[in-house]
């Protein structure tokens, strides 16, 4: 079940359910401050990708393949799309799951929270799966052609909220990856991430 809040102002009214005796708490960032700033590399990387992109595209075609206004518009698009970057995440949670997508009160963060065990793999691709709102536009705007610069622009301001803003989701796949062996299932409780 996925419902949606507005202006949550504590993260642990959603994220409670019994937690097995045999929990083991992960190190990781404990909250969505601190994970946004433990996520920076990854934000920096994905920010050369984008600047990169476009710098090809324009080197490749000797012209400038962007609309300026539009590439705004692109970026407005994507946040707005948050929303449906938290869905991506919370449709990954089996059906009797609770899923909350909240927006924390006084900030513009989207989260989606939900305290349920899954498989380490299950965990990872609820992780990484709102990369398409990021991937499908640069790959549109890598593959269409250089002169339409207002469908480009517009697809490189989507493709780069979509690719810098799961940068926390992929710290939470390194912490998985490094601290959780195959066969042991993952689960969110209050501001933390344990082991089961």
């Amino acid at each position: 079940m996925i419902a949606f809040k507005w202006n949550i102002e504590n993260i642990n009214d959603y994220q409670q359910s019994n937690l097995p005796e045999n929990a083991e708490k992960l190190k990781a960032p404990a909250s969505p401050e601190e994970m946004m700033k433990k996520s920076s590399p990854v934000m920096a990387i994905m920010c050369v990708v984008m600047i990169a992109s476009i710098l090809s595209k324009a080197f490749i075609n000797h012209a400038m393949v962007v609309f300026v206004p539009t590439v705004l518009a692109g970026f407005v698009i994507g946040v707005v799309l948050l929303v449906v970057h938290e869905w991506l995440h919370a449709v990954v949670y089996p059906k009797e799951a609770r899923t909350t997508i909240d927006k924390l009160k006084g900030q513009l963060i989207f989260v989606a929270l939900a305290s349920y065990p899954m498989k380490r793999s299950r965990f990872i691709l609820m992780c990484l799966l709102p990369f398409l709102l990021g991937i499908i536009p640069l790959a549109l705007f890598i593959l269409s052609p250089a002169e339409n610069t207002v469908f480009n622009g517009l697809m490189f301001g989507l493709a780069c909220v979509g690719m810098v803003s799961p940068s926390p989701d992929v710290l939470n796949v390194i912490i998985a990856v490094k601290q959780v062996k195959k066969g042991e299932k993952i689960m969110f409780y209050g501001d933390d991430i344990y082991k089961l």
